[in-house]
């Protein structure tokens, strides 16, 4: 008799001996209904992996089911962004309000505090401050804190005081050296101009080369591996059984990807999983072992891939963001790792 039968009989009897009891009969049936069956049931559907219509396991479960999936573990190696992403031109038009504000609510600046008087330096900035109107900010336009006109310190729609570019370039030309090595105010043609920044635009964009790092800055860049199958994927790897997850995925990117890369595991444990189902055919024999590969989360900090004499046979490699990653791997892989992903 099973344990949950033996304790409704306990039950029911107590109740009996009581005489009054106080439930119900229909609550009393309720309670001490026997559970074995239904239990049973729940338990052999779950460890048989059924759907709620199915009644029979396919194929029958054995206790050597787990041979019917191979153990992987993969490396999901990232460049993290080296830029800030542009400002849309509400957010350079807000950063710029708040620098005008700043200037209304602080003290007037003293330049006698910073430059010696009658020296290179203090000429320099007089000549520069001249030149500005008399403002001391450089790139705030023709805007006086300290005047009646001061509360007027927002731009107006289409302004282009705050664009990016006509920033750069006034903060360039300020930077430029007024003053000879004499003391003396230098000509325009003794001014030497200010080396310009570098274009946010490499040159691995204008040429779409995604073998290199030094593309998409403001983004992050993720390595995927071509087979000799022609698909895509992350470095991967068949877990042995003397191994870690980390260790197989450490191992997997050395093997495919070279070690000429200064890499950092982030952690030990996965990121992201992949469950690929076993086929099987008619008569239940197994047609083709299923996956469960464990993606692990890594950083490159210098170095590129190299596949040469790999031992996976690897053809190609890209450094792709996530949106770029969405065109190029399988739906069902890309749907299983792109929780993981940052947006940029």
């Amino acid at each position: 008799m099973a344990a949950s039968s033996r304790g409704g009989n306990a039950a029911a009897a107590l109740l009996r001996r009581g005489g009054q009891s106080s439930i119900c009969a229909s609550c009393r049936n309720a309670q001490f209904r026997p559970y074995s069956a239904s239990a049973e049931a729940a338990l052999t559907a779950e460890a048989h992996h059924l759907k709620p219509t199915e009644s029979q396991p396919h194929p029958p479960f054995t206790a050597s089911r787990k041979s019917e999936y191979r153990i992987k573990s993969g490396i999901i190696l990232t460049r993290a962004p080296l830029l800030t992403r542009p400002l849309t031109p509400f957010e350079n038009a807000f950063f710029f309000y708040q620098k005008r504000l700043n200037e209304r609510l602080v003290l007037p600046f003293r330049h006698t505090l910073f430059f010696k008087k009658d020296t290179a330096a203090d000429l320099d900035w007089r000549i520069k401050f001249e030149e500005r109107g008399e403002i001391a900010a450089k790139e705030l336009g023709r805007y006086y804190a300290q005047g009646r006109n001061a509360w007027n310190d927002e731009l107006l729609v289409g302004s282009t005081l705050s664009n990016e570019d006509r920033v750069r370039e006034i903060l360039l030309k300020d930077a430029e050296n007024r003053v000879t090595e004499d003391g003396e105010k230098a000509q325009p043609d003794e001014i030497v101009p200010v080396e310009q920044p570098m274009d946010r635009i490499t040159e691995a964009d204008k040429t779409n080369d995604v073998r290199r790092l030094d593309r998409k800055l403001d983004k992050t860049l993720y390595l995927i591996v071509q087979g000799t199958d022609g698909k895509w994927q992350f470095p991967t790897e068949d877990v042995p059984t003397d191994e870690h997850l980390h260790e197989t995925a450490v191992r997997a990117l050395e093997s495919a990807a070279g070690v000429n890369m200064n890499t950092w595991l982030v952690g030990r444990v996965p990121v992201a999983h992949l469950v690929r189902h076993p086929q099987f055919n008619e008569d239940t024999s197994l047609k083709q072992r299923g996956e469960k590969i464990f993606f692990l989360k890594g950083r490159i900090l210098a170095g590129q891939a190299d596949l040469k004499d790999n031992k996976f046979g690897l053809k190609d490699f890209n450094w792709l963001t996530k949106d770029e990653l969405k065109e190029k791997l399988p739906s069902d892989y890309f749907r299983s790792v792109r929780n993981m992903m940052a947006d940029r």
